[in-house]
């Protein structure tokens, strides 16, 4: 199969194009992967560490060209992309020190003479199936953890990331074998999961759950990151202005095109009238340097098409909904009220600049209908009261929780995931990342001559 991807904000221009491996090179990169998987674990903690600080010094050497084929290839505005890659160099670096990050400790016996030890090692090759809406950022925080490990990596990226992925692994610099980037569709992302030794995905719930399936008949690890519907209470006592600045950055930023975007704007009591016009205003004035395309024209056709069919069933469009007539798959940043029970704005997640703003009487109607959703991943909260915050942090039912904040931010040190249908397995990033792509053994060690 020929993998081509293209400008989203110029569909004429043709990013990259190249054949991807079928399920057979998949076969052999994975076995290349395995053999030197070995080698890179032996060569030990400094040298791995030397070897991911180098990768962070030759991306950031080459960070503006990076940005420049992030904002090409997905559509990034030119300020996010350098963000990106500013921290992706960032991750690299801090998980080159992980290198040298316990892995074990050591346990008192329960009696007589001994020592028990826990270690953990890797599991060998991790297979991972990454995205397009942050084509350097998420191939590197799953793979610069797994790396500094022992793993070894292959990597399936998205289509339209293609050009981003191969050059990420291009820059890394890494020994032959240690991180491969296999460009391919659902041939090549099933081939891996079957072969890998550990998986990690970021991608669409259906796709994520054919994942956790294949894996958990195969006995693999595996994580599974599937996006959400994030929801953003703003009370009363909010600094209204300031909070729509923020929930308008966190819908159309990137045009709305990140798994923590806000699509539900939970206004509580006295605030939803200046609110709703704070906010219409703000999303009116998002440019192109901030929202930017969405990545294909079929993401633009299901959410004009749900946009209208809210419309029709009596919903009202308080600001945007329209294609502009130019080149590129632009779609203004759009805030719709009074939409119907059980309409798809309400229940799925469209991935892209639309929000949908509901009225609740107080805290608790708020966070009742914050929590109707299956997939949270993050939410946000928009009070100057402490026991306010502290309430609603604590009775949300989602991975991460934002106080007078976007919804839309990541801290790359800190566990990331959602809450029920959003995500499956161990959290990524941080200390649990590392946690994720080992395995622990006990270690019992007693004199010689004892028994026990």
């Amino acid at each position: 199969m020929l993998v081509s991807s293209y400008n989203p904000a110029d569909p004429s221009d043709l990013v990259v194009s190249v054949e991807s491996p079928g399920a057979a090179g998949v076969a052999a990169a994975v076995t290349r992967a395995r053999a030197a998987q070995a080698g890179w674990q032996a060569a030990g903690a400094a040298f791995r560490s030397a070897a991911l600080t180098r990768a962070a010094e030759a991306l950031e050497a080459h960070a503006e060209e990076l940005a420049e084929l992030v904002v090409r290839e997905v559509g990034k505005p030119l300020t996010e992309a350098r963000g990106e890659v500013a921290r992706t160099v960032a991750i690299w670096r801090y998980y080159a020190q992980a290198s040298y990050a316990p892995a074990g400790a050591v346990h008192e016996p329960a009696a007589g003479e001994g020592l028990l030890l826990t270690r953990r090692r890797p599991y060998g090759v991790a297979g991972l199936i990454t995205p397009w809406n942050f084509p350097v950022a998420i191939p590197t925080w799953k793979a610069a953890p797994a790396l500094a490990v022992g793993n070894t990596v292959v990597i399936k990226p998205a289509l339209d990331a293609t050009a981003c992925a191969l050059r990420l692994a291009e820059l890394a610099g890494l020994p032959e074998g240690v991180l491969t980037v296999l460009p391919g569709g659902a041939e090549e992302g099933d081939a891996l999961v079957s072969a890998a030794d550990v998986v990690s995905f970021t991608g669409s719930t259906a796709v994520g759950r054919v994942v956790v399936a294949t894996t958990t008949a195969l006995g693999t690890p595996v994580q599974a990151e599937m996006g959400g519907l994030n929801a953003a209470l703003v009370l009363p006592d909010a600094d209204l202005g300031q909070a729509a600045a923020q929930v308008a950055a966190a819908i159309a930023g990137f045009a709305g095109q990140k798994c923590t975007a806000t699509s539900q704007v939970i206004a509580v009591g006295a605030a939803y009238e200046p609110f709703a016009e704070a906010l219409a205003k703000a999303l009116a004035a998002a440019d192109d340097s901030v929202c930017g395309p969405v990545i294909t024209e079929a993401a633009r056709e299901r959410l004009t098409g749900a946009i209208e069919s809210a419309r029709a069933a009596g919903a009202t469009v308080l600001t945007g909904g329209n294609r502009p007539d130019r080149p590129g798959w632009f779609i203004e940043p759009t805030l719709v009220a009074d939409v119907p029970a059980g309409h798809p704005l309400l229940l799925e997640e469209f991935f892209g600049p639309v929000a949908v703003l509901l009225r609740a009487a107080d805290l608790d109607e708020a966070i009742a209908l914050a929590n109707t959703t299956r997939h949270t991943l993050a939410a946000s909260v928009h009070t100057r009261d402490l026991d306010t915050a502290l309430a609603a942090a604590d009775r949300l039912d989602a991975g991460m929780i934002r106080v007078n904040a976007p919804s839309s931010g990541v801290d790359f040190h800190l566990p990331f995931g959602g809450a029920k249908a959003a995500s499956h397995g161990p959290r990524e990033q941080g200390q649990a990342a590392l946690d994720f792509y080992t395995a622990s053994r006990t270690v019992t060690l007693l004199p010689s001559g004892a028994a026990r």
